[in-house]
């Protein structure tokens, strides 16, 4: 019988872990891919992935506060929804995060060794899904120290370049054009914002972190909701400061020209004093979202081996350190092959349209549940919902027919285990 997680977490930690997953290589990356396609509308990109991601949270926080074990929406389609709902979420998850944790991997690789990114990418792999394996308490520690650390390099990479003039090295870099959908017709410049919201929402999406840690967080049903409240919130305005000091320094098609946004606009702000701050800054936060991505598929990924969906060995917890140890290490060894071969942007649309695909199921269960334990208006995952379908079918093509071929796979999975998994309404043996 696999043994319980230990309540270890508390409200700040809880919050930490999932700024930590959220504040990563989204915010250094994400923007070029949604400027490129959504263009002089990529505030409207940035408002619409909020919007939805706020909708997101909330409903996740009240399915947390009623569920509150390990598996996140897994749990809540299969318990509000049925068997199958409940396995594509949490199939969805874990495949979409495996690739979100790659994309995380190769980010700061990208940033720290360019010359042997993928290199770089396993070896960040491989650390961090030992730290996790060490115990919950250490990671959400870790991912303090991080985040306090990218948000102070934020901070002065917004203020210079609000107060200090391009230099000698910035003024000799080209000016690129604006993208040239700002000369499409409305209805391609609406799928173009829809599109760009995708890949905004790749940089919103470790909210899920936390409602994953359901059964290592104290007294959940109040941490939970309000930990996440507390997280998206904070990121929301942090993203929008970003973007507008990026488009400030490089114009929109400067934020789209690039890879790295970010740090293309410090290499103009004086004479890129700057910059190198910027580049470890990167790498760091691309880490600690990399530290949360591992802890959340590992723990979706031991909910679903107890329910028998997954080999029974998944759900194995280390005696000593309590932490779901062998789920943990599949995890990071499937990650670290990815990176040797992946593409950074290919991986963050498969990732933002599996993901998306889970929320609309979050939605959807949260509102089925019964008004007592819903406790929101009724609209809140009703617009989840649909912006989660909208936003996942206008990402680019090969993305969604990826996700789609991903998400038949598991249909075929959960058609194979069903006979042996536990029914819904009867409880994974912890």
């Amino acid at each position: 019988m696999a043994a319980s997680l230990d309540r270890r977490l508390g409200m700040s930690d809880a919050v930490v872990v999932g700024l930590g997953a959220m504040i990563g290589a989204g915010v250094f990356v994400a923007f070029a891919p949604a400027a490129a396609r959504a263009g002089s509308l990529v505030w409207a990109a940035l408002a619409v992935a909020a919007v939805v991601a706020a909708c997101n949270a909330v409903s996740s926080a009240r399915l947390a506060a009623r569920f509150p074990s390990a598996g996140g929406t897994y749990v809540y389609g299969r318990e509000v929804l049925g068997p199958l709902p409940g396995f594509l979420a949490g199939w969805g998850f874990v495949v979409g995060k495996t690739a979100s944790c790659a994309a995380m991997a190769l980010t700061a690789g990208l940033y720290v060794w360019p010359e042997h990114a993928h290199v770089v990418a396993a070896a960040s792999v491989l650390a961090l899904t030992l730290l996790s394996v060490f115990g919950v308490q250490r990671s959400a520690g870790a991912s303090r120290v991080l985040v306090a650390m990218v948000v102070a390099v934020l901070a002065v990479f917004v203020v210079a370049a609000w107060t200090i003039g391009p230099g000698a090295a910035g003024a000799v870099l080209p000016v690129s054009p604006v993208p040239s959908v700002d000369d499409e017709p409305w209805p391609a410049r609406l799928l173009g914002i829809l599109g760009g919201a995708g890949f905004c929402f790749f940089a919103f999406a470790g909210y899920a972190r936390i409602a994953t840690l359901g059964e290592e967080v104290r007294e959940p049903e109040r941490t939970i909701p309000r930990a996440v409240v507390i997280a998206i919130s904070v990121v929301i305005v942090v993203y929008a400061v970003v973007l507008a000091t990026t488009v400030h320094v490089l114009g929109v098609g400067g934020v789209a020209a690039g890879p790295a946004p970010v740090l293309d606009a410090a290499q103009r702000i004086g004479d890129g004093e700057i910059a190198p701050i910027v580049r470890v800054a990167a790498g760091i936060a691309a880490l600690g979202a990399l530290l949360g991505g591992v802890l959340g598929v590992s723990r979706t990924t031991m909910a679903m081996a107890r329910d028998r969906h997954l080999p029974s060995r998944l759900a194995a917890v280390h005696p000593a350190t309590r932490t779901p140890y062998v789920a943990e290490i599949c995890v990071g060894a499937v990650v670290a092959g990815i990176v040797l071969v992946a593409d950074v942007r290919q991986a963050i649309g498969f990732s933002s349209f599996a993901v998306l695909v889970y929320y609309l199921i979050a939605n959807a269960a949260a509102l089925r549940l019964p008004r007592e334990h819903r406790r929101l208006p009724a609209w809140v995952p009703v617009v989840g919902a649909i912006g989660c379908a909208v936003v996942a079918g206008s990402l680019p093509w090969h993305s969604v027919v990826a996700g789609l071929a991903v998400f038949a796979l598991g249909g075929v999975v959960y058609a194979v285990t069903r006979r042996r998994a536990v029914p819904p309404g009867v409880p994974s043996q912890p």
